[in-house]
C-alpha cells in the first residue's frame, strides 16, 4: 500500500478514538547542541505534532531524570570528555524505568548499545513493535580503532541484535547492502531530510572574504562537521596546499579560530542551524573528503543552500552527488580532490547550485522522510512481524516521488 493511503487509514483510526499511536524515539548518539541525529529526532517531532495525531516522545542521554510525555526524556549520565555535549547514562534499569513509564506503542532504537536492550525488553514486555535506525557504520568504526577481527565480531554482534527489530531502517542503499551482508535482511531504505526553509537560498547573506579579511577574488569552499579521522581532513588540506591562491579552504568544526595555513580558516562549529545554513550559503562550494557517510546530511544541507558539492566517491555520497549537481573526487587523494575543486569554477556555479536545490526539494525534505517512515510504522502495527519471504531491502518512496 503506497505511503499516503497508510497514513490516510492511520488518520481515520485516530480520529475514531481507536487508536492513538506512541512513538518513543531512544538513543545514546545526542547532544543537545549539535548533531544529525538531534537534527533527525528534533524534526521528526515537530512533523509528526504538525501531521499527525500521534504522540512522539524522545529518550535520551541529559543532565538529570526527566519525563515528558510527547516531549524529551532524558537519562541521567555524565559528559564525555572531548565531545559536543555528549552524556554516557550507565544505569539501564532506570533507562528502562523510563521507557516503561511511557506506555510506548512503538519503539525506534538509534544505537547498538544497552539503550537497544532495554527497548528490546520493554517491547517484549508490551508486545509492541520495535523498529532500529542504523545511523552509523558501527562495525567499520570498530574495525579501524581496533582492527578487521575486531569488525567482523562486532558486525556479528550488529546482525544479533537487529534480529529481535522488527525493521532496520537504513539512510543509505549503501548502508542497507552494508546490513545484508552481516545478514541483517529486514531493511528499509529509509533516507534523511533536510528543513528546506532554513536550508535555503536566501540565507546567502554574509560577505564572507569580508568576514575573513580576504580578496574580493578568493574563491571560499566550506567544509562543516566533526574533524574525526573518517573525514579525511588531511586530503582538504594537501588539496587546498596544492591549489593555492585565489583558493581559500574555510573549515568549520572543533572548538577555536585560527588560520593555520595562509588559504585555511578554521572556525567553531556552528550549533544552531540557521548561523550554519548563512555560513553554507555564503561560501561558494561545500568540499568533503570523508569515505564512510552513512549519508551525509551537510552535503544536502549545502545543496539545499543552492550551494555546488565537491566530495569523495564513495561511501553514500553518488547517490546524491554527481556532476549535475557537483564533482565527485577520487578516495584519499588530494591530487583528484584539487582537480575536482578547479573543474566547478570552470562551470556555472549557481546554476548547478540551482540544480542541487531543485534535488534536495524532489527527493529529500523531511516530508518525503516521515511520510515513508510513518506508512512503515503503521505496517507494524498492524502486522507484528515482517513475513520473511518478505525480508528484502524495501524500496518505499513518498507519494510525490
Amino acid at each position: 500500500m503506497r505511503a499516503r493511503s497508510l497514513l490516510a487509514t492511520a488518520r481515520d483510526r485516530q480520529k475514531s478514538g481507536t487508536s492513538r499511536m506512541h512513538l518513543v524515539d531512544t538513543t545514546l548518539f545526542y547532544s543537545p547542541t549539535s548533531g544529525g541525529v538531534k537534527r533527525y529526532l528534533t524534526a521528526k517531532q515537530a512533523w509528526i505534532r504538525a501531521h499527525t495525531s500521534w504522540v512522539h516522545s524522545i529518550v535520551v542521554p541529559g543532565e538529570r531524570d526527566h519525563i515528558e510525555r510527547g516531549g524529551t526524556c532524558t537519562v541521567a549520565g555524565r559528559h564525555v570528555p572531548g565531545t559536543f555535549n555528549y552524556r554516557l547514562p550507565l544505569n539501564p534499569r532506570r533507562w528502562m524505568e523510563i521507557l516503561a513509564a511511557l506506555e510506548p506503542d512503538l519503539i525506534e532504537v538509534g544505537d547498538a548499545f544497552h539503550p537497544a536492550w532495554c527497548a528490546w525488553r520493554i517491547a517484549q514486555r508490551r508486545g509492541i513493535p520495535l523498529a532500529a535506525f542504523y545511523h552509523s557504520n558501527l562495525p567499520q568504526i570498530v574495525g579501524r580503532r581496533c582492527g578487521k577481527l575486531s569488525e567482523r565480531a562486532f558486525g556479528r554482534y550488529v546482525s544479533w541484535l537487529y534480529e529481535r527489530c522488527d525493521v532496520v531502517f537504513a539512510p543509505s542503499r549503501h548502508m542497507c547492502e552494508f546490513l545484508e551482508s552481516i545478514g541483517v535482511r529486514h531493511t528499509v531504505h529509509q533516507p534523511l531530510g533536510v528543513d528546506t526553509e532554513v536550508f535555503c537560498p536566501e540565507r546567502r547573506t554574509l560577505d564572507l572574504r569580508a568576514e575573513l579579511g580576504l580578496p574580493r577574488d578568493a574563491r571560499v569552499l566550506v567544509y562543516a562537521g566533526r574533524f574525526a579521522g573518517e573525514k579525511n581532513i588531511p586530503v582538504l588540506l594537501q588539496a587546498f596546499a596544492r591549489l593555492g591562491r585565489p583558493y581559500h579552504l574555510l573549515l568549520i568544526g572543533g572548538g577555536r579560530e585560527a588560520r593555520p595555513n595562509p588559504n585555511v580558516t578554521l572556525l567553531p562549529y556552528r550549533r544552531d542551524s540557521l548561523e550554519l545554513a548563512c555560513w553554507l550559503a555564503s561560501a561558494d562550494a561545500l568540499v568533503h573528503a570523508g569515505t564512510r557517510e552513512t549519508f551525509g546530511l551537510v552535503l544536502l544541507e549545502a545543496m539545499a543552500c543552492g550551494r555546488p558539492v565537491v566530495a569523495a566517491r564513495a561511501g553514500a555520497v553518488p547517490e546524491f552527488v554527481d556532476e549535475t549537481v557537483g564533482a565527485l573526487a577520487e578516495p584519499y587523494s588530494a591530487a583528484s580532490m584539487a582537480d575536482a575543486i578547479a573543474s566547478l569554477y570552470e562551470r556555472d556555479l549557481d546554476a548547478i547550485g540551482a540544480a542541487a536545490r531543485e534535488r534536495v526539494l524532489r527527493q529529500y525534505t523531511w516530508t518525503h522522510a516521515f511520510q515513508s517512515q510513518c506508512a512503515v510504522y503503521v505496517g507494524l502495527a498492524r502486522a507484528r512481524r515482517v513475513p520473511a519471504a518478505a525480508r528484502a531491502v524495501l524500496e518505499l518512496r513518498s507519494p510525490s516521488s
